[in-house]
């Protein structure tokens, strides 16, 4: 049973943060020309690691990852997924918000790929505890992929503060904004 919406789960969450923020956090964004430097500044935006976004790109109805690098060779996403969010967002085209996901039904396959390098020495944990998700969209409207933002640890209370409502307009901005990145049309 999918968790009632934090936020307007299937609506614009705009209008929420002042427009001079969003403004800087789209030159940010802008100034991206990978998925790797894309994701990272996005990271720093959201307060989360790296390895707890993801990129994905849509071809021949399949989600496939951009980013995390780790990802890309580990398999893709179906857009007829009924457990896959990444899929329901592409198939929807709407921001979702979960700040309770691990009692979400999920496909839960990608959570078990190592991410980050084995020298940092430290165990992570890879359990998705909190999750936001957003259509990356062309001008026209055109599904070009997925970008998720998520919270990992051993239990909700570990992860930190919930995602806001600002937090969801920030990555529905982020999928405009790579939206129109060369990287998702030509990946």
């Amino acid at each position: 049973m999918k968790e009632k919406p934090q936020s307007s789960h299937h609506a614009s969450a705009a209008g929420a943060a002042p427009a001079r923020d969003l403004a800087a956090i789209a030159h940010q964004l802008e100034a991206s020309s990978t998925p790797e430097q894309f994701c990272s500044a996005l990271s720093k935006i959201l307060r989360v690691r790296q390895d707890e976004v993801a990129l994905l790109h849509l071809e021949n109805n399949l989600l496939r990852f951009l980013f995390p690098g780790e990802l890309k060779t580990a398999g893709s996403i179906p857009l007829s997924s009924t457990s896959a969010i990444a899929a329901h967002t592409a198939a929807t085209r709407k921001v979702e918000l979960f700040n309770n996901f691990a009692k979400i039904k999920h496909a839960s396959i990608f959570e078990t790929v190592r991410l980050g390098s084995k020298e940092e020495g430290e165990q992570r944990a890879s359990t998705i505890q909190k999750l936001m998700s957003a259509p990356v969209l062309d001008q026209q409207g055109k599904v070009l992929g997925v970008i998720q933002i998520c919270r990992k640890g051993f239990d909700v209370s570990s992860v930190g503060a919930d995602f806001t409502l600002d937090d969801l307009q920030q990555l529905e901005l982020a999928g405009q904004i790579a939206g129109r990145a060369v990287f998702m049309k030509k990946p």
